[in-house]
């Protein structure tokens, strides 16, 4: 991997999240804001709430009534984060 700490998306590439992990973290958030601590997989975990908050695009999304943007938004900030190992 690129850097340490990995980015969701580089642990993407190297097959230790999978798309369908990313998607469930995704709905997880869009079924409640207030999720903090997530399990990705092989022992990743991820903070939703610092996630979003130190994203500021996919915050401001989730405050319209655009889903699709609400979900890609949500999906972009997942990748870019920083889970932590653990």
């Amino acid at each position: 991997m690129a850097k340490d700490p990995a980015t969701v998306s580089e642990l993407r590439k190297a097959a230790e999240v999978t798309d369908q992990e990313v998607d469930a973290a995704v709905d997880a958030v869009l079924a409640d804001l207030a999720t903090e601590a997530y399990p990705l997989a092989k022992g990743w975990t991820l903070d939703l709430v610092e996630t979003l908050r130190t994203n500021t695009r996919a915050a401001e999304a989730l405050t319209t009534d655009k889903p699709a943007w609400k979900r890609n938004m949500v999906r972009t900030a997942i990748l870019l984060a920083n889970p932590i190992k653990g």
